[in-house]
């Protein structure tokens, strides 16, 4: 006395989906042309404020671990030195 435990997993191993015809190249850089116009591309000033800023956090994090480095290597020194 055999149990169907797996539901609808078992009939869908048995329906067949039909395949999708493949994109030509050509319709595909189409779509991306016109993806692309919808972009709202930043302006020089905002890409140079993102920029900056980027910059910044960057080498705020850059000195945290460099500190953080510097003092676990001092105290590993300390403790085992």
């Amino acid at each position: 006395m055999a149990t169907d435990t797996r539901g609808d997993a078992a009939t869908k191993d048995k329906e067949k989906k039909p395949r999708r015809k493949r994109t030509s190249p050509l319709l595909f850089y189409r779509q991306v042309v016109a993806e692309l116009r919808k972009v709202i591309w930043p302006t020089r000033h905002e890409l140079v404020t993102y920029t900056t800023v980027s910059l910044i956090f960057v080498i705020i994090v850059l000195a945290i671990v460099f500190g953080l480095d510097n003092l676990f290597s001092w105290a590993t020194l300390k403790a085992f030195g």
